[in-house]
């Protein structure tokens, strides 16, 4: 099969920037379920390469988790990419579309609200962020 080696640059460093923003990564079915049995909040971040996965989410994202209130768990799955591991993740978003990117709040494994691709793109970072924020005010406690 034919790689196209600037693709692979941009998934890495789209995998890199969440990753390092202090979440982990969730490849397999197996991790998901692992994951989301953990007692706590658990925000997942489902990724993606397009714009404003790079350009709103992840920065977002990375803002969001320093505040006085934030999940217990951080964690990733990658939508186009680890494709299992996505469609096991959005198995627990009872009632939601797929969106990518996207996140996901859960607490004791149920889940709580998302936020979907159409209130992240053409939104500014500060936005998301504040909407992240408010999850985390009515489901998380402070640290």
């Amino acid at each position: 099969m034919f790689q196209f080696p600037l693709y692979n640059d941009i998934v890495e460093q789209s995998r890199r920037e969440i990753v390092e923003a202090g979440f982990e990564e969730l490849r397999t079915p197996e991790e998901v379920d692992a994951a989301f049995k953990r007692p706590g909040t658990t925000l997942v971040m489902i990724n993606s390469v397009c714009g404003c996965a790079g350009g709103i989410a992840r920065p977002a994202a990375a803002h969001a988790i320093h505040y006085d209130k934030r999940p217990d768990h951080l964690v990733t799955v990658f939508a186009g990419q680890d494709k299992e591991a996505t469609a096991r993740a959005r198995e627990y978003f009872e009632g939601q579309p797929p969106s990518s990117p996207s996140f996901a709040l859960l607490k004791d494994g149920k889940f709580c609200m998302m936020i979907h691709r159409h209130e992240i793109e053409g939104h500014e970072p500060i936005e998301v962020v504040q909407k992240l924020q408010a999850a985390f005010d009515q489901y998380c406690d402070e640290v």
